[in-house]
């Protein structure tokens, strides 16, 4: 039976805010979405980061706030006008060469331990989830770090054994069965064992979150989910079977439904989650649907992690003028799903 996600009682969950690449608008929406004071009625909020960059980005977008750095994240005092700090390079001042929108390596650096170090909060139980500002992976490769991306540094530095990405936004949970592949190669992808896998992983994953037996739809990969192979045999080959496979297994799992319609009936409540079979499937859904508030959800690791799903904004980035609005939600769901997976 599906089960609603429902608030635990207790404390509010601790949420750690990585400020993301400093010379990009990173700083800038954090500051930007703990300033109104909103997020600290469903959550305690610290943010991982640099202060003197903070400090710079509350000038930037005028807000009054005042820092305070704390050694241990329970140290915060989690009132509005007050943002919580800990910084990843205690007793260092910010490096004075990082420059707003350009690829710097010493800005990957520093985007890079915040989020080293908020992995081993998160290992220590010291924060119940994180929420990510973005990072510039030019900057990222630049400072020699040896990964592309925010999943494949958690995935690793928590030794966690997968990583699976959902896309949440009002009704829609969308996961995806491939995300950064060509798509030649993201069709190659479409196997019976790995839908199957991942359709495993998906349940455990739900579960975790509340869903006891989550209603889970598959998405057609071809126009009308291939008419029974008049337009292509990959659900008829491999789809299929895998779904049949996963239902052996007691996992409430129907499809392939047509791409054209399954996140039409999954907004409408029809199904508990969705997997897309390939990255732009599931994007375009979802950011049609509301561009700013589709959130990544990074689950499979010890703990939570949400993200923004924009990037550093180089273009932008110090002039005051970027919309907080996803960093917001990013915060939001992070205390939302952390809640309902602590309970």
């Amino acid at each position: 039976m599906h089960m609603a996600i429902q608030p635990t009682s207790g404390e509010k969950p601790m949420v750690g805010i990585t400020m993301g690449d400093p010379a990009g608008v990173g700083p800038e929406i954090v500051v930007k979405a703990l300033a109104s004071g909103e997020l600290y009625d469903v959550c305690r909020p610290v943010v991982i980061g640099v202060p003197a960059f903070l400090e710079r980005a509350a000038s930037i977008v005028g807000a009054r706030v005042r820092l305070n750095t704390v050694e241990a994240p329970a140290q915060g005092c989690f009132r509005p006008g007050t943002i919580d700090v800990v910084a990843p390079l205690r007793g260092e001042a910010a490096p004075p060469t990082v420059e707003f929108g350009k690829v710097q390596a010493g800005a990957g650096e520093i985007a890079y331990e915040c989020i080293k170090l908020s992995v081993e909060l998160g290992l220590a139980k010291a924060i119940d989830a994180v929420a990510t500002a973005p990072i510039n992976k030019e900057s990222i490769r630049a400072a020699g770090i040896p990964f592309i991306g925010h999943t494949e540094m958690y995935t690793t530095m928590t030794g966690a054994p997968f990583a699976l990405t959902m896309f949440t936004v009002r009704n829609l949970r969308v996961f995806f069965l491939t995300r950064h592949l060509p798509l030649i190669d993201a069709i190659r992808a479409v196997t019976k064992e790995r839908v199957h896998e991942t359709l495993r992983q998906i349940a455990n994953a739900m579960a975790d979150l509340g869903f006891s037996r989550p209603r889970i739809a598959v998405a057609g990969l071809n126009p009308h989910s291939g008419e029974g192979g008049l337009f292509g045999d990959e659900e008829v080959r491999e789809i299929s079977p895998a779904i049949e496979l996963a239902r052996a297994d007691g996992i409430d799992a129907v499809g392939p439904i047509g791409a054209d319609s399954v996140f039409h009936l999954g907004l409408e409540g029809k199904w508990d989650a969705i997997l897309s079979l390939y990255h732009d499937q599931g994007h375009i859904a979802t950011k049609t649907l509301d561009f700013e508030r589709t959130i990544s959800v990074t689950l499979g690791l010890p703990f939570l992690r949400t993200s923004v799903d924009h990037g550093t904004a180089f273009d932008i980035a110090g002039r005051g003028v970027a919309s907080a609005v996803s960093m917001e939600e990013a915060i939001r769901v992070a205390a939302r799903y952390s809640r309902a997976k602590r309970a």
